[in-house]
């Protein structure tokens, strides 16, 4: 496979059961939901760091933030206040930034997918990929949720880390009978 590469599995059982005694945090942040135009209406997201929301007056504003032509760091994320709340999620992420000798940590979410529900095709901005590397902690998945990055596919399951080329088209199908729940980790990695 040359769109995926997999890292040493985790146990995800601490992190999926603060998740569960913290359901409201499913509710707490719908921007990725409600966002426009965008490839994740079908979603729940848990924001644990994401870049302050910005808006713009016009779309030329936007496109100059996307290319990296603005003002603004594109590549700052901030934590958000669910960070604090699942601990175990920055156990993770630490150990996973030491794994690859990250040095800068970007865009840490919690995806769910309901069965029958999908993130639809779409690919990154070339300034964000350039910057950060994508990774995916599989906190909870079974047979028939997959993963597709270009023309590769990849079934998803419970405990896998892995990076995966977001620069490529992707999306992600939860064909499964059960939620699909992963954690995305962008992170600037030495080179």
């Amino acid at each position: 496979m040359m769109n995926f590469q997999f890292l040493p599995s985790i146990d995800p059982t601490k992190l999926l059961m603060q998740i569960k005694q913290n359901p409201e945090l499913w509710k707490e942040d719908t921007y990725l939901r409600d966002y426009p135009q965008g490839p994740f209406g079908e979603i729940e997201s848990i924001m644990l760091r994401f870049p302050e929301k910005r808006v713009f007056e016009q779309e030329e504003e936007l496109e100059k933030y996307k290319n990296g032509e603005s003002h603004f760091d594109q590549h700052e994320s901030i934590d958000y206040p669910a960070y604090a709340v699942l601990n175990e999620a920055r156990s993770l992420v630490m150990g996973l930034m030491a794994y690859v000798q990250g040095e800068r940590l970007g865009r840490v979410m919690i995806n769910k997918i309901a069965p029958g529900g999908r993130i639809y095709p779409h690919a990154d901005t070339p300034e964000h990929t350039k910057y950060y590397t994508r990774f995916h902690i599989v906190l909870q998945s079974s047979a028939g949720c997959y993963l597709r990055a270009g023309d590769e596919q990849l079934e998803m399951r419970s405990g896998d880390v892995f990076w995966f080329n977001n620069k490529l088209e992707h999306e992600v199908v939860n064909n499964s009978s059960m939620d699909r729940i992963s954690m995305v980790i962008d992170i600037k990695v030495k080179s």
